[in-house]
């Protein structure tokens, strides 16, 4: 490396620098230094303030080229570089030098933004929210033995005793967010898997996912059988009932195993099918169904119970069922929801 770097140097003097550089952060590397102890070496390479900021918790470490803290108030950043990990925006480093930047201070950031995700993954996993998605497959397989499902829990940051929750997601906001947002306190991590979000937790708070997201949530347990459960509820998932946990299904979770050709074959099935080309039809049966009161129903819709009552006569003719008896209406529901289930 050293002959190498001898004859680079003879060619372009920044070269020579710019490989000093990384020599330099590779051994701090190997050193394992913290985040304070690396801000500090980076200002006494640079000779001038240097600084971090992590996103997850607002944090910022400042250091002057002398080792001590850098005064307050920081003067503007001369360069700055996003540190990344898996994607995720951690946070920022930067140079707060009072000239010119050098001609390597991109090189600098460049070296200390990577030390810096290094080091957050080394000695923070939990700061991390999004995750190798081969690790989270790993965890959720039903295939994987237990060695390595536990590897890859450590690797994650769980303990492989400690209990993990499978939340399956699909959602228009970033993934690495909505982890963040149902599990503010613990250990979370998320990755995108085979189309569908995957969500690992110790817990999570089914209140907390934003709007516009639709979720499943398995028990605590089996990484594996949460997993499954979690794909299983995320079936159920609906605009009026965005978030559903496996656990809630009870009985009616015996419908995400019937075949969709059975299914679809069901007379009461076939008949919500052709019920769904009135979209106003199908809300007001929804809405009844899930309130099982005509009062209820016509308040959610806005409408008079009068109109909702000959709304639902006329449905439950189409349908064949009387929907103000309770056969009917517990006919109604399962076929409304095994009908939903064909979509997925």
């Amino acid at each position: 490396m050293e002959a190498l770097a001898q004859r680079l140097s003879q060619l372009d003097s920044h070269v020579e620098g710019a490989l000093r550089v990384v020599m330099f952060y590779d051994t701090l590397m190997r050193r394992r230094v913290d985040l304070p102890a690396l801000v500090r070496a980076s200002a006494n390479l640079a000779e001038c303030v240097a600084g971090i900021r992590l996103h997850d918790k607002g944090t910022v470490i400042r250091y002057a080229p002398d080792g001590k803290p850098a005064p307050e108030p920081a003067k503007p950043a001369s360069t700055t570089m996003p540190i990344t990990l898996d994607g995720e925006d951690l946070g920022t480093v930067w140079l707060e030098r009072a000239t010119t930047p050098s001609s390597l201070d991109d090189v600098v950031l460049d070296r200390l933004a990577i030390a810096a995700a290094a080091v957050v993954e080394r000695y923070g996993p939990a700061r991390t929210t999004m995750a190798d998605p081969a690790l989270v497959e790993l965890v959720i397989s039903a295939d994987s033995d237990e060695a390595g499902r536990n590897r890859a829990l450590r690797l994650l940051g769980f303990a492989p005793e400690e209990p993990v929750r499978v939340a399956a997601v699909r959602s228009p906001h970033p993934l690495d967010r909505v982890g963040a947002l149902v599990c503010p306190a613990g250990l979370v991590k998320a990755a995108p898997l085979d189309g569908v979000g995957v969500i690992l937790a110790a817990d999570l708070d089914p209140a907390r996912f934003p709007a516009g997201v639709r979720a499943g949530i398995g028990a605590t347990g089996s990484p594996e059988r949460s997993w499954c459960q979690a794909r299983t509820a995320l079936r159920f998932a609906t605009g009026r009932l965005p978030v559903v946990r496996h656990h809630d299904l009870g009985s009616l979770a015996l419908l995400a195993e019937v075949p969709k050709e059975v299914a679809r074959a069901n007379t009461d099935v076939a008949a919500i099918a052709r019920l769904a080309v009135n979209p106003e039809d199908l809300e007001t049966l929804d809405t009844y169904c899930a309130t099982g009161s005509l009062r209820q129903a016509s308040e959610r819709l806005h409408l008079h119970h009068s109109s909702v009552a000959r709304r639902l006569e006329r449905i439950g003719q189409a349908l064949g069922v009387e929907l103000t008896e309770p056969t009917g209406l517990t006919r109604a529901r399962l076929a409304l929801t095994a009908w939903r289930l064909l979509d997925d």
